[in-house]
């Protein structure tokens, strides 16, 4: 404001009084008794402690017309050289902005004072002391039974391995009991202090939870881990490597099963059609349905006894592979130009054939057999001993004439009734071929019963 009194405005009611203001202090007093502190202040009194007198009056004067006495004057005058001065009423500035106050009494707590006792105006270090002295009310206390609740954070990461083992050897909590401990503050503090007594240890970085360290002993950082795992992928040499050795084992794996199939599952099916086969040549010799002559190719007609390999296999025309010696029975010679005599023949050789490894493997042992050992061929009417003379333990598979009404090399000089037993060799191969010679000693009618070299 610039001016000291108030101009009178045209048409205002009643007459404009000259010098009504004119008295000293009479307008300064008719502003104070207003009482409002929405008021500007006069020149050179300020209403707000923030911004203090740029040129304050004589001391003891403001605040004598303030308070309306000599006593506060007295007091202003012996505030000390030197101390700031702010010209304003505390007490009417709380009053008109906050209401007035309850009258205190005995039982009722006793606030702070708001002004020195010298100065009779509140200080800055008085009012920093009130303000930290005030405390906000404890928070609700939580009954004794109910627990308190554990603090979750928002990322709760899977514990390790380290991190469980560590929490293992972590003693038991107490039993929870009644908290004597009330965090002081506001809710921010509250809120921390809670965090703090619900948190959980942080999980380790990533690298360090797996255990990738670098040289120094130092986690690797995701830069590093990601350039270390790269390298530990395998090269495509080390793949293809893989690929080929399983491979390898998987063919090893077929082979072993085929091997196992040629050595024993063969010998097992090969056993049972041929003894299967015995029976039926037997059963039908004894109902009288089979007559001597002509066979067809695979049929059964007679039966072989080697006693000391402990060998009875039946005999089937023909050497074919599939329908007779793969079915564990012994091949006759009989087609074509192999064809050879029967054991029932005036003379001849009587030529066989079998197996001396895999599908039931008859002749397998024939190269045991040593001169003089019984080779007995049963039929239908008779049995026909043979007796072991020679053996060609090699000899080449278009070699037909081994089996010749007199075979070469067999020491016969003319002709007879010879057996001839033809088998491969080595053991597990076909290369050559196992040649054993013999001639016959008996021929006995089934009426006469089994002769010597089966019943001894």
């Amino acid at each position: 404001m610039t001016a000291l009194r108030p101009e009178h405005d045209p048409g205002q009611d009643g007459p404009y009084e000259h010098h009504a203001y004119e008295a000293t202090g009479a307008f300064e007093a008719a502003v104070e008794q207003l009482a409002d502190p929405l008021n500007d202040p006069l020149p050179g009194q300020h209403a707000s402690p923030w911004f203090p007198a740029e040129d304050p009056p004589a001391q003891g004067v403001a605040t004598g017309v303030a308070r309306g006495g000599q006593a506060q004057a007295s007091q202003g005058a012996q505030e000390p050289q030197g101390a700031p001065r702010e010209w304003y009423d505390p007490e009417g500035y709380e009053r008109d902005w906050y209401g007035q106050q309850e009258p205190v009494t005995a039982s009722s707590p006793q606030p702070l004072p708001l002004h020195d006792e010298t100065v009779g105006l509140r200080t800055a270090d008085t009012r920093r002391t009130a303000d930290r002295a005030v405390t906000p009310p404890a928070p609700a206390r939580r009954p004794e039974s109910e627990p308190e609740p554990e603090y979750v954070p928002e990322y709760a990461p899977e514990p390790d391995a380290d991190s469980t083992a560590a929490a293992d050897s972590r003693p038991e909590p107490a039993e929870p009991g009644p908290r004597t401990d009330s965090p002081a503050g506001g809710r921010a503090e509250r809120r921390r202090a809670a965090k703090g007594r619900g948190r959980r240890r942080a999980d380790p970085r990533p690298e360090a939870r797996s255990g990738s360290t670098a040289a120094d002993g130092r986690p690797l950082t995701r830069v590093e881990a990601r350039r270390a795992a790269r390298a530990a992928k395998d090269s495509p040499a080390v793949v293809a490597s893989r690929v080929v050795g399983e491979l390898f084992i998987s063919l090893g794996v077929l082979m072993l099963l085929f091997v196992t199939y040629q050595l024993w599952w063969t010998n097992v099916r090969a056993d049972q059609i041929a003894g299967n086969e015995t029976h039926k040549i037997q059963d039908d010799w004894a109902k009288g349905d089979r007559k001597p002559g002509a066979f067809e190719p695979g049929q059964g007609f007679a039966i072989i006894h080697i006693p000391k390999l402990d060998v009875v296999a039946p005999i089937a025309e023909g050497t074919s592979k599939e329908k007779v010696l793969d079915r564990g029975m012994v091949g006759h010679y009989g087609d074509g130009a192999l064809r050879t005599a029967m054991p029932s023949a005036a003379q001849g050789n009587f030529a066989l054939a079998g197996h001396r490894n895999t599908h039931g493997e008859p002749f397998r042992y024939i190269n045991r057999l040593r001169k003089g050992d019984s080779i007995v061929v049963e039929t239908q009417d008779a049995y026909y001993t043979y007796e072991m003379t020679s053996v060609l333990p090699q000899t080449s598979p278009s070699n037909v004439s081994v089996i010749g009404p007199v075979p070469p090399g067999s020491g016969f000089t003319k002709p007879g009734r010879y057996i001839t037993l033809t088998t491969c060799t080595p053991e597990f191969t076909s290369t050559y071929r196992l040649i054993v010679w013999g001639k016959m000693v008996d021929e006995r009618p089934r009426s006469k019963g089994k002769p010597d070299a089966l019943v001894g």
